[in-house]
């Protein structure tokens, strides 16, 4: 099956921009002309594969082209570097990561291989149990993720266990908690979450004190750093990496509410199977150091 590469560059353009208005501005052409370059490819393969709605997205079908798309640019990206005289062309490697892995053991242990490699990283940071969602989607090619199970075509390899304290500043702990966390004073006190698709509070709160989603304030603080800066600043309490805590915390200012009692999440690389010789060699490097810094 020989694909139009106008038509598959006019496809992916769609799905990556949203509208096709503005994957015509992307490739220098008209909304019309990239209409027809998709429609065209639509009959060729007898499917549907962008469904017209605003954002555009793909349908099932698409993903599945834009998933293999995505791994043939890749391996002849990585097959031209092989071959050139000078084999110094960086490789753009598309990955969903969760903030917490970012924020402790991913450039620590990885940066010496990345550098090595001429690997050039776009990132896109989403809840670890999310991420598998751009990996399904054909919007990254390996992800860091909660979910155990690979989907077709990809495997999947434990990393290790990520461990979270609940953790307050005293100044906050004698504000709002003066009793400890106890279900009426949770009631009142501010929590501090990554997004609200952040669950690791809200599980707790529930599982611990019956309280729902709703039934206390909660500030939305994304990114690591932020989010543990705005616990230690006294914004709220909330869940916290021990390796975070262990880096950057000070005995004297923070507490842990539950000690004893961390919350253990299990992370799992997930990429495809057929993978080119440096994402295989870099999907290697990326379990080996996580499993040395991970429970």
């Amino acid at each position: 099956m020989n694909l139009n590469p106008k038509h598959t560059e006019a496809f992916r353009a769609v799905i990556e921009t949203g509208s096709f208005e503005q994957a015509a501005t992307r490739l220098h052409l008209t909304s019309p002309a990239i209409s027809q370059r998709v429609r065209a490819l639509e009959s060729q393969l007898g499917n549907a594969l962008v469904v017209r709605s605003r954002p555009a997205r793909a349908t099932r079908m698409g993903q599945r082209l834009l998933q293999y798309l995505k791994r043939a640019k890749l391996l002849e990206t990585d097959l031209a570097t092989e071959m050139a005289v000078e084999q110094d062309a960086p490789l753009t490697l598309v990955l969903a990561l969760n903030a917490d892995s970012i924020g402790t053991w991913f450039f620590p242990a990885l940066s010496d291989v990345l550098i090595r490699e001429r690997v050039l990283l776009d990132l896109t940071v989403e809840d670890q149990d999310h991420t598998y969602t751009l990996l399904e989607t054909g919007l990254a090619i390996g992800c860091i993720s909660t979910e155990p199970k690979p989907m077709r075509g990809c495997s999947a390899e434990l990393l290790g266990v990520m461990r979270y304290w609940l953790v307050a500043s005293k100044k906050f702990l004698a504000q709002w908690l003066p009793d400890g966390l106890t279900r009426k004073a949770a009631r009142s006190a501010p929590v501090v979450a990554y997004t609200h698709k952040d669950t690791l509070q809200s599980s707790f709160l529930l599982s611990k004190l019956g309280l729902p989603d709703g039934a206390y304030p909660c500030h939305y603080v994304p990114g690591a750093a932020s989010h543990f800066n705005a616990i230690r600043y006294g914004l709220g309490y909330g869940m916290v990496p021990e390796l975070l805590l262990k880096a950057n915390a000070k005995p004297s200012e923070i507490v842990m509410l539950t000690p004893g009692k961390p919350v253990e999440v299990a992370l799992y690389w997930h990429t495809w199977k057929v993978q080119s010789p440096r994402m295989e060699h870099l999907s290697q490097q990326i379990i080996s150091s996580a499993r040395k810094i991970l429970k």
